[in-house]
């Protein structure tokens, strides 16, 4: 095994580079390793439970509700992905209050409408991972996810290079929805 890039090594039997273009994304793989992701299923350990005691912009909060907070994702399947999380160390969606639950529909809708103020998406994705087996990440605190579509965004890149190409800085991203959360009706 050779420590060069794949592009520069022979393919095995060819004895001529792949010819192939390679976008390294390393810092993908703090996520991979599950890096800051909870080890149990307390608050004290839980990521979104700590984003909450920084400032707005260092924790690329959006909005804070009275309940629920909308936050972007910081390893995002789209530009704008964001997520909407209670306050409350709370991991299964039935377990919600009723005032948590109607704020957390309401602040998906929010985000929808800022979202779409912001960068125009065609359509959302819009849900929920409950357990580990069904996707969850952090599985011990509950999050919606909201992510915004184009048409032609599931490109080559993450299908063959495992790698999500994102035109703008999740800082920026978070400035110009913050904003619009507030300017908007």
């Amino acid at each position: 095994m050779t420590s060069e890039p794949p592009d520069l090594v022979a393919q095995e039997g060819v004895g001529i580079p792949d010819a192939l273009q390679r976008l390294w994304t390393p810092h993908r793989m703090a996520y991979i390793r599950g890096q800051d992701k909870p080890d149990g299923v307390d608050a004290a350990g839980c990521p979104f439970c700590r984003l909450v005691e920084l400032e707005d912009a260092e924790a690329l909060i959006v909005a804070r509700g009275e309940l629920v907070y909308g936050v972007l994702n910081l390893y995002p399947y789209n530009p704008g992905h964001l997520m909407v999380v209670p306050f409350r160390h709370v991991a299964d969606y039935v377990d919600l209050t009723p005032a948590e639950t109607v704020e957390l529909a309401e602040f998906t809708q929010r985000a929808m409408t800022v979202t779409r103020s912001v960068s125009a998406p065609h359509g959302f994705n819009i849900g929920m991972n409950q357990g580990v087996v069904a996707g969850a990440g952090i599985a011990a605190h509950l999050h919606q996810h909201v992510v915004p579509r184009w048409g032609g965004d599931a490109n080559f890149m993450p299908v063959v290079g495992h790698t999500k190409v994102l035109p703008q800085l999740l800082t920026e991203t978070r400035a110009l929805l913050a904003k619009a959360w507030v300017d908007l009706p």
